[in-house]
């Protein structure tokens, strides 16, 4: 078996939704497997008419941290300042939380979502993918299984990216 790869970022489109998801559930399969670590996916799908919807998998949502983070410092005022405390502590909770989603980006960077944003085909769906320790030839054989999927980009060394294009029956991908 050849060597695991260090962190990739790999771009996968699909013509739906659903085969994306089956794609993911396939790349989860993988990693229970031991032959990657999926450190984030991204679904990024564009509609026939150009609009386009962008689903993270592991970045907090500043909505969901801001309510989070109030609740448990509300509580903690609520402890040591009585209603006061409660009150206060709540709302600097919820701020901090919703200013450390915003910051933190714990996956595939945003710059990267926003590229893929724009180079996502009307009608399909792409899945990115962050992933350590890669087996290449594992994700190689998986992809065969999705005929119908296009490699989109790859920050793969030369030869994993020739190996995924022949399993997906691609000719080279000039920009990956």
């Amino acid at each position: 078996m050849a060597e695991p790869l260090d962190q990739s970022l790999v771009g996968v489109s699909l013509p739906d939704a659903l085969r994306a998801q089956e794609f993911l559930t396939a790349t989860t399969g993988l990693a229970v497997k031991g032959a990657l670590k999926l450190r984030d996916a991204v679904i990024v799908t564009k509609t026939a008419d150009g609009h386009t919807a962008v689903r993270e998998t592991i970045d907090p949502q500043p909505g969901r941290t801001a309510l989070s983070s109030g609740m448990w410092t509300g509580l903690l005022g609520l402890l040591v300042g009585g209603p006061v405390g409660w009150l206060v502590g709540g709302a600097v909770g919820a701020g901090v939380g919703a200013a450390t989603a915003k910051v933190i980006d714990l996956g595939i960077p945003d710059e990267w979502v926003a590229w893929f944003r724009e180079a996502v085909q009307p009608g399909t769906t792409t899945v990115v993918l962050l992933l350590e320790d890669l087996h290449v030839g594992a994700l190689a054989t998986e992809l065969e299984r999705f005929p119908f999927a296009k490699l989109v980009h790859t920050t793969l060394p030369e030869s994993a990216l020739r190996q995924l294009e022949e399993a997906l029956g691609q000719e080279h991908v000039s920009d990956a």
